[in-house]
């Protein structure tokens, strides 16, 4: 059986442009991600956990699996 943890990280705007929109930064992301790895968790994916209308992403829950301890 699995256990998860999620961590939730702001999804940093920068930027505009008239063709392509906000620019995310996701430098957050790639350090809770190596962190959570360097503990044992496998990164899973995520999920939006706060969204504007126009449809930006402002916060994402980061999704973590490792294999349950009593196995």
């Amino acid at each position: 059986m699995l256990e998860y943890e999620f961590e939730r990280i702001a999804a940093g705007a920068e930027g505009y442009s008239l063709f392509g929109g906000v620019g995310f930064e996701m430098e957050a992301a790639r350090e809770v991600i190596l962190r959570r790895a360097a503990e044992g968790w496998r990164y899973a994916g995520w999920l939006p956990a706060r969204q504007r209308a126009s449809g930006h992403v402002e916060e994402m829950d980061l999704v973590f699996e490792r294999g349950h301890a009593d196995e």
